[in-house]
Formats: C-alpha cells, structure tokens, sequence
C-alpha cells in the first residue's frame, strides 16, 4: 500500500461534522492521508502522519469531488438551433428529445462512447466531479436502450434505465403498447446494466399512472426508482417518488405544500434533486431550494447534462445558479453537490472526506469553498484524486 498527505490545505470541507465544524466538518490548517484508494486520516497539518509522498496544497481548499447525481451523457447530435430559438422566444417542450432520439439511433457505438468519456467525462473531471450518474433515454428501442446503458455501464456504476423518457416516436399512436414494451422486453434486455429505473413523469411524457406501472416493474426487475417529478407543471411526479421510496425526486421545480411535506417527511429515503441548469437554459422558474431547506427535505443539486435543456457539464456553476437564484448558502450548495448527490445515490462512500471514504478530492485555486459561488465562471478547481488516482 502507498500514501499521500495532502497538506497545508487552508480550508477543508469533509462534509463529517465529527471531523471538523458545522455540517462541512470545515477544518484549517489542514491535511489529508490518503492510503491507495481510500481516505486514512483528516485532521490538522501539524498532526498529520508520516506518508510516503507529499502534496503542498499551498493554503488552498480542498473539498470532497462533486457528485453528479443526474445526467443524460448518453447521445449523439447537437441541439444549437434549437436552443437559439429558444433564446430568441420559443418554449421550451419535451418535443426536442425526438431530435437527439434519431442522432443516437444513428451514431455508432464508437461514436457514442467517445462523446461520453473523451467529451462530457474529461470536461466534468476537470471541473472536479469524480462520481457522476447517468441515464439511457434517447434511443427508445429494445437494442438502441440496453446499448447506451452498455456503454455507460463500462464508465460508472450509476447507471438508469430510462426508456420511460419519452413515448418513442416508433408508438406515437400506441402510448400503451410503448409502456407495455418498457416495462417488458426492453426492461429485460436494459436490467442487467443498470442500477436505477427513472421515468419522466410529466405531460407530453407519462402520466402517474404510466408511470408507476414503470416504476413497479423496474423494482420488481430489482431496480431502485427515480423520478424525473413536476419539472414542467404541477403533477403527481413527487408524490409517486415518496410512495415508491424513490433514492430522489428530480428537478422539483412545481411544488404545492403537500409536496413539499412528502419530501420533508421522506427527507431520510428520497432526495429532492435540484437541476438549475434545466431553468437557466430555459428561463424557466427557478426551484425553490429554500422552502424545501426550511421544510426539513434533504437537497441535491446536479447538472442533468443533456444536449437539449442543459448543456453543461460544470457542477460549480450550478452551485453558484443555486446561490444565486435559489436561496442556498454557499455552504447548503456545496453540501448538495457533494453530500447532497451522494444521499441521491444512496452512497455513504462518496461525498464525503473521512476514513474510509473512497479517496475522491478537489483542489480549489481559492481560499474557501465560498469561492465556487463567490467567483462564478472562473475555473477555480486546479487538482483532482480520483480513487485517489490524480486524475486532473
């Protein structure tokens, strides 16, 4: 075994409040023993043990690598004049998935899987994400769906099942026929690559009835439920999480208050996963991060990458849309795209710096972790440990 003390670090976040102060267990004047892939030790500089190398983080902070806990990397195709026209006064509707539904069709397997590793992976690692989640979706045929999760599957191990993204265009007529084939044959095929069962549950997409159906049988497949819940209107998306023990609720940008209860009350089991990056790329209403903070549910934040209502890659721009436009705290955005993700993915492993914890770090050109929202658009992230790996 081999060992690297990262010291000298000025501020570090272990998101361990038995570690260091408040819920990011921040402590100064910091080091971190890493032991292979794995964290063995936290705690001050001056305390820190003897390790094999040494890294002088030179008084910068280092914070947990953020976890992307929802993203559609998965696709061939690009979207531009779509989102130009957007931009210049067109709405945004699930519509557009059809566009990249037919590139994906079209790519090779080859093509596929360098857009998602040379392209989308490399982008987010350098930005500091080192856990990310990703979904199928946009190929919406038995060979088409259980490919995509394939070739995710050989670069994460979160990886969902979303043939329930939108009824294909190939059942445009037969929207029941389409549910039966989901949850059937393309739910076989697409099983033993994947760890979740997502559904987009929304209009122009699948009722709540549709969607349990979905949901119900991917569990009985022995997937665990997600949802894509009330992104677009008011819907029973929320609701259907919390009954179906959902891991998260994503995008919760249309909540009542019996919504926001369920997901107070259910904050131990199902995440509300926030995507502030679907509203930015759409002017849409921004989600109230606040109300559901002071309700008691516990908050993720993701980038739900996705070549047509949120093309980025850049977790710490989506903390700084969260603080900026959704009444987070610094502190509350960075533990929900760290910690927050983690909880979406049931993970204890990730997320946060503690012994034991997998060895996944960022180093920040910045004092603080305040600096992600503080200094928006400025690539801030100058290292990152990747299974304790120096990755970027």
């Amino acid at each position: 075994m081999s060992t690297t003390a990262i010291g000298n670090i000025g501020s570090l976040v272990t998101n361990d409040p038995e570690s260091g102060e408040g819920p990011l267990g921040l402590i100064e004047n910091a080091a971190v023993v890493v032991e292979d892939d794995r964290i063995a030790w936290v705690g001050p500089t001056a305390q820190a043990p003897p390790a094999d190398t040494a890294f002088d983080a030179q008084g910068r902070a280092l914070i947990p690598g953020f976890v992307d806990s929802h993203s559609h990397l998965v696709f061939a195709g690009d979207r531009t004049a779509e989102f130009n026209a957007r931009m210049s006064g067109r709405s945004y509707s699930a519509g557009g998935i059809r566009t990249t539904v037919a590139a994906t069709r079209a790519a090779s397997d080859a093509e596929l899987e360098a857009n998602l590793v040379a392209r989308h992976l490399d982008e987010a690692r350098r930005q500091g994400t080192t856990t990310f989640e990703t979904k199928s979706g946009y190929g919406l045929t038995v060979a088409d769906e259980a490919r995509a999760l394939r070739i995710a599957a050989a670069h994460t191990e979160e990886v969902t099942y979303l043939g329930a993204h939108i009824v294909s265009p190939d059942y445009a007529e037969d929207p029941a026929g389409y549910v039966d084939l989901v949850t059937g044959e393309m739910l076989a095929a697409c099983a033993p690559y994947a760890r979740w069962v997502d559904v987009f549950c929304e209009k122009g997409a699948f009722d709540g009835d549709q969607a349990r159906a979905i949901l119900t049988a991917g569990a009985a497949a022995g997937l665990i439920p997600r949802v894509h819940a009330n992104q677009l209107s008011y819907g029973p998306g929320v609701q259907l999480a919390v009954e179906l023990g959902a891991a998260s609720a994503d995008h919760c940008t249309h909540l009542t208050d019996a919504d926001v209860d369920a997901l107070a009350q259910a904050a131990d089991t199902t995440v509300a996963t926030l995507l502030p990056g679907a509203e930015f790329s759409t002017r849409a209403q921004w989600p109230d991060a606040r109300r559901l903070l002071d309700a008691g549910a516990t908050v993720a934040l993701s980038t739900d990458c996705n070549p047509g209502s949120s093309y980025t890659s850049s977790m710490p721009f989506c903390i700084a849309l969260a603080v900026r436009d959704m009444g987070m705290t610094p502190d509350e955005a960075v533990w929900a795209a760290t910690a927050g993700g983690a909880r979406a993915l049931r993970r204890t492993d990730i997320g946060v710096l503690a012994p034991g914890a997998r060895a996944d770090l960022a180093l920040l050109d910045a004092p603080s972790h305040v600096h992600l929202a503080y200094r928006p658009g400025v690539p801030l992230v100058s290292a990152v440990w990747q299974r304790g790996v120096r990755a970027a």
